[in-house]
């Protein structure tokens, strides 16, 4: 038994009996853990150092994933709680002690970690709020004031997957924020229906009015009145254009109809105008020439034969007849810069002869004339007599008078 006793007194955590009964020496004394019939006290030892090996494995295994991975609390806590029932039940020799002790730090860490992931998970859910407040928000206004239906859908679309994606937050506020969220929706919905319900009854008004305008169009189609024609169809286009805009087959069918109805008219007047034009080139070369003969007058030096000449240019002119459309404000126009021209000349000359305004230019130039003498004597008396506040007056009452004169005796040169 000498053998034994060695064995018993080199091993620090445990001991093996004289009847094969193996100890484990804790803080709180000796436990048997287990019997050992099979041989040495050696092996027995061994075989229980396994045992807690296999214990301390597991504990390291757990410090390594508590401190180096994202285990959760829970889950840590579990494990913490297993571990440390088996190794008080150890059936092993070993530093137990110091195992429940590593347990114990684990314990303190993980509820420091659980504190860390309550707070990011708070952190989380008042992001999360915020963000769930901000799409209940922005889903409230596209229901309330958009009128583009097709992105306003759209967007209502993602911000219900944004939702989705987001963080959830307690169950209340959640509830409330799905409920105005839902409603915000079914109000857009209602809003687009309604909207679309009047457009078709609004669509449904512009028909008629465009089909009474179509089948006044095509009634005049065949018209051969075509001044008064023209301008109804001026007019009826009028109304189309501020009628509105029907759905997109009926418009394209009615334009159809009414531009084919409005062509037929114009291209039959075209062909009519076309052939009484080609009628009128011979007058047009007449013209032609009056006018060359006309624009001869100009420069006007002679008011009273330029008139007589236009005067009998103007007769001829009217014997010629009308003209093609296209010539016509041309030819017109050139006759009329020539009138205006001669009438500007007789306007002219008529001024230059006219007695009573040149009398009354010739009274302008003597009462100058006069009123510059009686000035220059009043000068002449205040610089004799030193008066220098009356001579600045008189200079400038002279040289306002002097300019006035000039001025009125260029206008009494042109009567001469």
């Amino acid at each position: 038994m000498k053998v034994r006793e060695d064995t018993v007194s080199t091993d620090p955590w445990g001991r093996v009996d004289d009847d094969g009964t193996v100890y484990v020496r804790t803080a709180e004394g000796e436990r048997a853990v287990g019997s050992w019939q099979a041989g040495e006290p050696e092996e027995a030892l061994a075989y229980f150092h396994r045992k807690f090996d296999e214990l301390a494995g597991q504990v390291t295994l757990l410090e390594q994933r508590v401190r180096g991975t994202d285990l959760p609390p829970a889950q840590a806590e579990a494990t913490i709680v297993k571990l440390r029932e088996a190794i008080t039940d150890a059936h092993a020799v070993g530093d137990l002690d110091a195992l429940l002790n590593r347990l114990s730090a684990l314990t303190e860490l993980v509820a420091q970690r659980r504190e860390e992931v309550k707070a990011a998970r708070d952190v989380a859910r008042l992001e999360a709020k915020g963000v769930k407040e901000r799409i209940v928000a922005e889903a409230e206004r596209i229901a309330e004031d958009t009128t583009h239906w097709k992105t306003g859908g759209e967007r209502l679309r993602q911000l219900v997957e944004e939702w989705k994606a987001a963080e959830r937050i307690d169950r209340v506020t959640e509830a409330a924020l799905w409920k105005r969220l839902s409603a915000a929706r079914t109000a857009f919905a209602k809003r687009r229906k309604a909207y679309f319900a009047g457009l078709d009854e609004q669509r449904e008004g512009v028909r008629s009015s465009k089909e009474r305008i179509v089948a006044e169009a095509e009634a005049l189609a065949s018209s051969t009145d075509w001044g008064a024609t023209a301008s109804a169809y001026r007019e009826l286009m009028q109304q189309w254009k501020v009628a509105g805009r029907a759905s997109r087959e009926v418009e394209d069918e009615l334009w159809g109809r009414f531009k084919g109805a409005q062509d037929q008219f114009f291209q039959a007047r075209s062909a009519v105008f076309a052939e009484r034009d080609a009628s009128l080139a011979a007058n047009a070369e007449i013209k032609e020439q009056l006018l060359t003969e006309a624009e001869k007058i100009v420069p006007v030096s002679d008011p009273r034969s330029a008139r007589a000449a236009l005067r009998g240019i103007l007769e001829r002119w009217e014997v010629a007849g009308q003209v093609p459309r296209e010539q016509r404000d041309r030819l017109e126009g050139g006759l009329r810069k020539i009138d205006d021209a001669v009438r500007k000349a007789e306007e002219a000359e008529w001024k230059r002869s006219n007695p009573e305004a040149r009398a009354r230019a010739q009274n302008t130039v003597d009462q100058l004339h006069r009123s510059i003498e009686q000035l220059e004597t009043r000068l002449a008396k205040a610089q004799a007599a030193g008066r220098d506040k009356d001579v600045k007056d008189a200079e400038e009452s002279l040289a306002a008078r002097r300019s006035w004169l000039e001025e009125a005796e260029r206008t009494l040169a042109e009567f001469s």
